[in-house]
């Protein structure tokens, strides 16, 4: 099945921070996926900005290394990524100062056109560059900026940044992105709870008895250990990725499917949520990998603090205090160097309220797995009775759905988070990014979390590299009569 292409009407778009990591690895290689399929249209402008001294062609090349890395595929040989380059352009601007400024304006002269302004580049600039946006006559009615993560350190720095930004753009021209947001199956929440009557009467306490969100990465913080021991899987993850995920498990259906709409119902989710008890949350640090230590040092190795206590780890039981999930617990996770790289959902649904089938057949529960990474997909357990002659023993069985098979062109990927938000973004639509008031509710959230453990002077919990996290992550579990669904479910 051919996924049907959204037409666009010819933008500029601005990538500050053009040359860096973020841009090589995501936001080019994704531009270039939507110019293969026919959604860049003739005329749209894309400029690289950044403080580094390079011209057009220099650019060109930095985005050709870049896309044939991080997007290799048969377009990159038939002539469509030299086409696609054509397209570029680079402008050397400091984002604190007024070179490049002037420059910048001459390129963007002429034509009524949406402009999109993509802030690559530390949170620390955003307020620099709002500002000279508006002091250079670069952003009008049609413009919008698109911001990366993190949005803030905490809700004091978060309300800042709001302030900041308000006071340069309008709420309905600023985009704070959650790449996992735009990913396929995240979108596919919304459609299987509120688009499916076999799911929706039975998506609440009554008949759910747990639901499970688990973020894994067998990676380590890499060269992201300066920033990363300053934040710790709390704030890189859990505050904003998982928070938005438990937001789509648990909100109200929106009375359309529009921004405000579905972002209004999201905030609720995050105000209804209960503080932590300090005995619900699992802090651990990942140690070196036994026998490969030189090339999987310890966390405080790769931070270069033998004393850090930073968590790499996290897991915690949360509830939401409303009518459709009182008494429901939501157990959430993330770390890194665990076993297997693996974000998934598992909606555990109650036992039948009584076996006809004896004690013998065991304990057998409804499970939907919503996999996001890898293999996209969704998958649900169902009891039958095994084949064969003997009684009625019972047995679970998944009804499995890859989203690549079942819907994907034949030998292409599906689509990339970046590629469905950037484009969004220039048609407008805010119903995958997030507002600031549910920023700011999400840190209202956290800041007592963290706050607890620092005024307790809690260490984080060792945890061996390739493991599935610490020992008591899983008393966490086991103390409810429960046990995590493994990584890989």
């Amino acid at each position: 099945m051919v996924s049907r292409v959204i037409p666009v009407e010819a933008f500029d778009l601005v990538i500050f921070g053009g040359t860096g990591d973020l841009a090589g690895r995501k936001i080019l290689p994704a531009l270039f996926r939507r110019y293969c399929a026919g959604q860049l249209p003739e005329g749209s402008r894309i400029l690289g900005a950044a403080r580094a001294d390079l011209d057009r062609a220099g650019y060109a090349d930095f985005a050709r290394a870049a896309i044939r890395e991080h997007a290799p595929g048969r377009h990159c040989e038939d002539g469509s990524l030299e086409a696609f380059l054509k397209r570029l352009d680079y402008v050397a601007v400091d984002a604190c100062g007024e070179s490049g400024w002037a420059a910048l304006a001459g390129r963007l002269a002429g034509g009524d056109r949406v402009r999109a302004f993509y802030f690559s580049v530390g949170p620390g600039l955003f307020g620099d560059l709002a500002q000279r946006l508006r002091r250079h006559g670069l952003a009008g009615a049609d413009s919008r900026i698109v911001v990366e993560k993190p949005f803030g350190h905490d809700l004091e720095s978060a309300r800042a940044l709001n302030a900041t930004l308000a006071a340069q753009f309008d709420e309905g021209q600023i985009y704070r992105i959650d790449h996992y947001l735009g990913k396929e199956t995240v979108q596919n929440l919304m459609a299987v709870r509120f688009g499916n009557m076999l799911f929706e009467p039975l998506w609440n306490s009554q008949y759910v008895d747990h639901i499970q969100i688990t973020v894994a990465e067998t990676v380590g913080v890499g060269g992201r250990g300066e920033y990363y021991d300053r934040a710790g899987a709390m704030r890189d993850m859990m505050q904003n990725h998982l928070m938005q995920l438990l937001c789509l498990i648990a909100m109200e259906p929106p009375a359309k499917f529009e921004p405000d709409e579905v972002r209004d119902e999201k905030v609720k989710v995050i105000k209804a949520l209960d503080p932590v008890a300090p005995h619900h949350i699992v802090r651990g640090q990942y140690e070196a990998r036994e026998g490969d230590a030189e090339a999987h040092p310890s966390y405080r190795e790769a931070v270069d603090d033998p004393r850090s206590t930073t968590e790499s780890y996290v897991a915690l039981k949360a509830h939401v205090s409303n009518w459709r999930w009182a008494g429901t617990p939501f157990y959430l996770r993330t770390g890194k160097r665990l076993v297997a790289r693996s974000s998934v959902i598992n909606v555990v649904f109650k036992d039948a309220p009584h076996s006809i089938f004896g004690a013998e057949a065991g304990r057998h529960a409804n499970v939907l797995s919503i996999r996001l990474q890898p293999n996209e997909g969704i998958t649900l357990r169902v009891t039958i009775k095994e084949p064969g002659p003997g009684g009625m023993r019972l047995v679970d069985v998944p009804l499995d759905m890859s989203f690549a098979e079942a819907l994907g062109p034949e030998g292409e990927d599906p689509p990339d988070a970046y590629e469905r938000l950037i484009m969004d973004g220039i048609r407008g639509n805010q119903t995958l990014f997030m507002r600031g008031d549910e920023v700011e509710a999400a840190w209202a959230w956290t800041d007592p979390i963290i706050a607890g453990w620092q005024a307790r002077g809690e260490a984080p919990k060792p945890y061996d590299s390739g493991s599935t996290g610490p020992r008591d992550a899983d008393l966490l579990m086991e103390r409810d009569g429960r046990k995590w669904r493994g990584i890989n479910p």
